[in-house]
């Protein structure tokens, strides 16, 4: 998929070469930039956007010419197959970015025209827009300020109490305009799609796991392409400081003439952190002067005309000072449009920034899945973070490691110490044991877990289970592993799920690690496998505190919490509790644990009410997924349709809705509407159509494809959609005969996996050997008459 991306971007740039700018000149040279930028040079695939880029998309070549200048050149007879990609120059840009709970919400609008388009033509444009660490779906309108589309603004209200679910949740909220046609994204539910006409055709979605598209069809040779897009994405935590990266490269194709367009960077960064503790700014990108500040609020500014749009990402990182635990409890009445009439409450903590605070000694078995559907890079990838894993252990830790598939194998019979000896020896053990065969059963390694846990060496025992695949007893081993941590009461191991591609059920692996009080994390591409698993073993095996309670809730009515189970505090990231409540909670709440030296720590929070923070938004996604997770176990009908209002209410795509690209003509939009783009209900379905976007949902597993063990569970095509290709192919020719030599045909062969092809092969091989025993029982027979 990124081959093909960058392919068709290469062939792009090559066909610009065509256009003649004012003046009648040749257009500017690409920088080595997209022929090689010295910034994208790093990147694995240079001609990936670094930033949010618009794309034309070229079938036919003869179209490319300047709209302004006709360059009369001939004729360019063909299509393009694939198409190929023109970037778009841009005009203006805003980019703002408003964080809560250690999340950042980035609002992006953004003005391209088709520069590369005679006017005569059409063509369909591609909005791309890479998007940071950890990014989920967020409400997408309206804008919760105003802005300026003269000139770029950065807000950055950064209000950090602590990160909720740690996931790539992958959905987004987006508005397009061109000439008298809106397009924005709706969530609706997937049982009501009576209300607007759904195509088949999608028109977007995710081309990897952080790169967001949408594709607007027919757009002008000329015309002004606005659009305002919304995501989120974590900000990252580690000892005391908190760090965030926005994509903000642009290349200089991009840059429209300096003589026609003032080009006006402004950058707002305000923090809020929610506690009263000492701010200190470490580092950003660009200058920044400090401008207020007020109680526990900074804001900082850079205003300035620029050359060229920026070149690098904005990113800042500053400190919370605060030696000790430290936190609070954010309190938000119910809006009268909520799903719950409760009041929410937020319960979150800091580990603080004490070098000096001792990690728990751990007991750790690795549980890796090595079943035929991880051959290849995952299980390279995967045996490579478990090394480095490994050498993050220091002397007084226990480990040992089980690979499954339908077998099962262990490094040693017992726990063993880690020390530079054993260490080495896992890891030779590892490039022996890990090989791709066989199929997948879950509970057998667990259970070996937990025997080999039964003796922890008075260290905190954990499980780290890794796996690409699906099973059928998946809700009995929740239960099961519930009931048998229960039994062990505070020496139950703490279980921590790491899941890879799409084809295993996620929903599975985040509800095992929340009754384990553990860590859930995953990487829907091979490429991020390494990175993400060493960031989720660091954050679950740096535990700091155990055993949380929180006093003084027993007498609040209805009083509940999202999760069940409370994790551990770790010293890389924040710990969240939220939930709901009837009634008034105390002006303090006090928080007990248990630290590494077996001693009891108690840290008092207090209670504010707060009113500049959209709590119910910072939340929203951490509800839904808790929601979907406990109705896929207890398969409560009640649960799904609270999922579904909680989606539809904050525009967030859950498994019980879907996102779609809602078209609407603004000529029929009601004038008192049309100032803010905002279809209205009055106009008859008709008036408005509606594509699907992709790849916003993992759903619920693939047991047949873990059955068959697939390997495309990484972004490519899928199992029901290489017998579609088969069926167009028959199709285009009427026999499957017909279609040996057609493009259909090797279209279908290219996609067909190793696996199929070795079938196919064999299945070749066995008709060509009964036709020679056919042959040769005909000779032999006519020899013996």
């Amino acid at each position: 998929m990124e081959e093909g991306f960058v392919r068709a971007v290469d062939d792009g740039l090559k066909l610009t070469k065509r256009l003649v700018q004012p003046g009648g000149g040749p257009p500017p040279r690409p920088h080595a930039a997209m022929d090689r930028d010295p910034l994208a040079a790093m990147d694995k695939h240079p001609l990936l956007p670094t930033a949010p880029m618009a794309y034309a998309v070229v079938v036919d070549p003869g179209a490319v010419d300047n709209p302004d200048v006709p360059s009369y050149q001939p004729h360019v007879y063909g299509r393009l197959d694939p198409p190929a990609l023109i970037p778009l120059q841009m005009r203006e840009v805003e980019l703002r970015v408003d964080a809560a709970c250690a999340r950042a919400e980035v609002t992006l609008r953004a003005r391209w025209w088709v520069h590369c388009i005679t006017r005569s033509r059409a063509c369909d444009c591609r909005v791309v827009v890479p998007m940071g660490y950890q990014v989920a779906p967020l409400s997408p309108f309206p804008l919760l300020f105003p802005c300026d589309l003269n000139s770029f603004s950065l807000l950055f209200s950064a209000l950090l109490p602590a990160l909720c679910w740690n996931w790539p949740w992958l959905g987004h909220g987006a508005e397009v305009t061109v000439g008298k046609r809106l397009y924005n994204t709706h969530v609706i539910d997937v049982e009501d799609d009576t209300a607007m006409k759904i195509s088949k055709s999608e028109s977007g979605g995710l081309l990897k796991q952080e790169l967001f598209s949408l594709t607007i069809p027919q757009v002008g040779g000329g015309d002004d392409i606005f659009a305002t897009i919304r995501w989120s994405q974590s900000l990252l935590y580690d000892n005391g400081q908190f760090s965030v990266e926005v994509p903000f490269r642009f290349p200089s194709f991009v840059n429209p003439l300096p003589k026609i367009f003032t080009k006006k960077e402004k950058i707002q960064l305000t923090v809020n952190t929610g506690v009263s503790k000492e701010v200190l700014l470490q580092g950003t990108s660009h200058p920044l002067k400090e401008k207020g500040r007020q109680d526990e609020k900074l804001s900082f500014l850079h205003d300035a005309v620029v050359e060229n749009w920026s070149i690098k990402d904005f990113t800042f990182t500053y400190s919370v000072y605060s030696g000790e635990l430290s936190g609070g409890v954010l309190v938000q009445p119910s809006t009268l449009r909520d799903y719950d009439d409760r009041d929410l409450f937020c319960i979150f903590l800091l580990p603080g920034n004490n070098a000096s605070r001792k990690v728990f000694r751990k007991a750790v078995v690795f549980i890796v899945d090595s079943s035929g559907s991880m051959q290849g890079k995952p299980l390279e990838n995967v045996k490579s973070a478990m090394s480095a894993a490994l050498s993050d252990l220091v002397q007084g830790d226990y480990f040992n490691i089980v690979v499954f598939n339908d077998e099962l194998h262990s490094f040693s019979s017992s726990l063993e110490q880690v020390n530079e000896k054993t260490v080495e020896s896992a890891i030779e053990w590892m490039n022996l044991n890990f090989v791709a065969k066989g199929g997948t059963d879950i509970m057998h390694p667990l259970s070996e877990a937990m025997a080999l846990l039964s003796n922890s060496h008075d260290a905190l025992p954990q499980i780290y289970l890794v796996t690409d695949g699906s099973v059928d007893d998946e809700r009995n081993i929740c239960n099961t592993v519930k009931n048998q941590l229960m039994g062990r009461g505070s020496k139950a191991p703490r279980i921590s799920t790491f899941g890879l591609g799409s084809f295993c059920n996620h929903y599975f692996l985040r509800m095992l690690a929340s009754i384990g009080k553990g860590h859930y994390d995953a990487a829907l591409d091979t490429g991020s496998i390494e990175g993400r698993m060493l960031q989720w073993f660091q954050k679950a095996s740096s535990t700091i505190v155990t055993n949380i309670s929180i006093d003084g809730m027993k007498c609040i009515q209805e009083f509940e919490v999202d999760s069940e189970y409370v994790p551990d505090i770790s010293a890389k990231y924040p710990l969240c509790v939220s939930g709901r409540y009837h009634g008034k909670l105390p002006d303090t709440l006090t928080v007990k644990g248990r630290l590494a030296d077996m001693s009891e720590i108690s840290v008092e929070l207090k209670v504010k009410h707060i009113k500049e923070i959209p709590l119910d938004k910072v939340l929203a996604k951490q509800q839904v997924d808790l929601l979907t997770a406990k109705a896929w176990l207890s398969e409560d009908k009640q649960l799904e349709r609270k999922a579904v209002k909680l989606s539809i209410q904050n525009s967030i795509p859950s498994e019980y809705t879907r996102m779609v690209l809602l078209q609407t003509s603004l000529d029929k939009i009601d004038p008192a509407e049309q100032a803010k783009k905002t279809p209205t209900k009055k106009g008859s379905p008709e008036d408005r159509s509606a594509a699907p976007l992709h790849s916003l949902t993992l759903g619920f597993g693939d047991i047949v494809a873990t059955r068959e063990n697939l390997t495309t569970g990484f972004g490519d095509i899928k199992p029901q959609e290489k017998f579609e290709i088969f069926e167009k192919a028959a199709g285009c020719c009427g026999r499957l005969a017909d279609c040996i030599c057609c493009m259909c045909f090797i279209k279908a062969c290219s996609k067909i996996n190793d696996q199929c092809a070795v079938v196919m092969v064999q299945a070749c091989a066995a008709l060509a050997c009964l036709g020679c025993f056919e042959c040769c029982s005909e000779l032999c027979c006519g020899g013996s008459d």
